[in-house]
């Protein structure tokens, strides 16, 4: 049953930098490709976001967007039809995949300092997950990905994006990348890299490209109009043979595949093509054009089954015993298990929570509230991170491993609700959440503690930083149920 690797944790990454790096990473293009007085820049960007009128509205979760990258004044107003729809979306951090135009080498290096500055501040990088699908892809930092000696122009593919993930995500951390020689391993081995360490996460792919280049307006025209049907369809396969053969398609092909391919790994989804142009339309000559092309990466939702789910006795003992065999291999042979089934149940994205006691006392105990993976990878990766993430308590060590008994908790979905009489409690979880501030308790907890419903309310509340009382004053309510077992 056992015969793939199903996560790479962060936990296991060994340092990525190749050589010498800039903790703050300039803004080499800032007054080149975008504005660069900070007050015009934001105004820029705001009058493209707020000119950005979809055509239709898209309805599912955005896996990720395609975007152009020339400078904003050409293609700003384009990538604004994508950037416009994520605007204050739940994101933590975007992965920012860009083509190199002034370096050739293998693979993709990813930026590992600590910032990328541009004159609205600087945005922080996501280190642990950076490393993450470095070591999951088997890539190198590059310096000159990012800055070539000498060079009058240094590369802008990801840095002109930045600007516009502060604007529409200013919470979000990001992931710079830039890939080197467009072939197919290399993209196969980032899309793979990204549903690994990506996985159970909130993280939006940008894939930054033109479309054609230096044709007339009619010529570029009929091939972006082949290109985008391509993309609009994901064929990908297509899409790889015409990159590497060198046909002007676009510049990043590469890391538009690997978003494609990324996102086909994460499940059923949709390309919606939200807007196409050329560098004509913003006052660029007529006969040698650049294309543009807007588009998300679209999951649909899930409707909710009419079948109330369960698990059979047989089932819940398998994901016991996953939870188990997770934390003995990755705490005691500091590897991940590997794993594979054809249960439906076990495939379905889920909610989870996994909890670990020692003689029991809490020991551990980490989970995702919303179904952003299978149910069967989601529990490896909570049960590894019960075990070694918790803040509250150290690492567990290989002698603890046999004193540790386990409790899995499989969510339903989150439900908001106006009336906080509607919570009960020993049926529901909660999920309290004000200003970025949220605070979870699972359905077992108040029983444990023997508290009535405010009470629960109360703590829900100061798990999340709030005060007690914010549940009466504004705070968002949510409560889901759980299918609670334990060994």
């Amino acid at each position: 049953m056992k015969t793939r690797p199903a996560l790479m944790m962060a936990l296991l990454i060994a340092p990525l930098v190749a050589g010498e790096v800039e903790k703050i990473k300039p803004a080499y293009v800032a007054g080149q490709f975008y504005e660069k007085d900070p007050a015009r820049l934001a105004a820029q960007i705001e009058l493209f976001l707020s000119n950005a009128r979809p055509a239709a509205p898209v309805s599912g979760k955005i896996r990720a967007l395609i975007v152009p990258h020339a400078g904003h004044v050409f293609s700003g107003q384009t990538a604004a039809y994508a950037y416009a729809l994520v605007q204050g979306g739940p994101y933590e951090t975007v992965v920012i995949i860009g083509p190199s135009h002034h370096s050739w080498f293998q693979g993709c290096s990813i930026y590992p300092g600590e910032g990328f500055a541009t004159p609205l501040g600087t945005v922080r990088i996501d280190s642990a997950l950076a490393q993450a699908i470095s070591r999951a892809g088997g890539f190198t930092f590059v310096p000159e990905a990012y800055f070539v000696p000498g060079a009058d122009v240094q590369e802008h593919s990801v840095e002109v994006q930045v600007p516009f993930i502060q604007k529409v995500l200013p919470d979000a951390k990001i992931v710079p990348i830039v890939m080197g020689a467009q072939t197919r391993p290399t993209v196969q081995a980032l899309a793979s890299a990204l549903e690994k360490a990506c996985a159970g996460k909130n993280v939006l792919v940008v894939a930054s490209t033109d479309l054609s280049h230096f044709l007339s307006k009619s010529e570029a025209a009929s091939k972006d109009a082949d290109t985008i049907s391509l993309i609009r369809s994901a064929k990908t396969d297509i899409l790889l043979r015409k990159i590497e053969a060198g046909d002007n398609i676009m510049c990043g092909g590469g890391p538009v595949v690997s978003a494609l391919l990324y996102a086909r790994r994460t499940g059923s989804f949709q390309v919606d093509i939200l807007k196409h142009s050329d560098s004509s339309d913003s006052g660029g000559p007529q006969d040698r054009v650049v294309g543009y092309l807007a588009a998300a990466l679209v999951s649909p939702q899930e409707a909710p089954s009419s079948e109330e789910f369960s698990l059979t006795a047989g089932e819940r003992a398998e994901i016991l015993g996953l939870a188990r065999s997770a934390v003995n291999e990755f705490v005691g042979r500091q590897a991940v298990v590997s794993y594979q089934t054809g249960n439906p149940k076990l495939l379905a994205r889920r909610g989870v929570f996994v909890t670990l006691k020692k003689h029991g006392e809490l020991r551990g105990c980490i989970g995702f509230i919303e179904p952003v993976a299978p149910l069967y990878q989601a529990v490896i990766q909570a049960s590894i991170y019960a075990a070694t993430e918790d803040p509250r308590f150290p690492q567990v060590g290989p002698g603890e491993l046999k004193d540790l008994a386990f409790e899995v908790s499989v969510l339903t979905p989150l439900k908001e609700i106006t009336d906080p009489d509607l919570v009960q409690v020993g049926r529901h979880g909660i999920v309290i959440s004000r200003g970025g501030q949220k605070g979870v308790l699972l359905p077992q907890v108040p029983v444990e503690n023997g508290w009535d419903r405010n009470t629960f309310l109360d703590e829900g509340c100061l798990k999340a930083g709030l005060p007690a009382d914010a549940w009466k004053k504004g705070a968002k309510i949510s409560v889901f149920e759980a299918i609670v077992f334990h060994e």
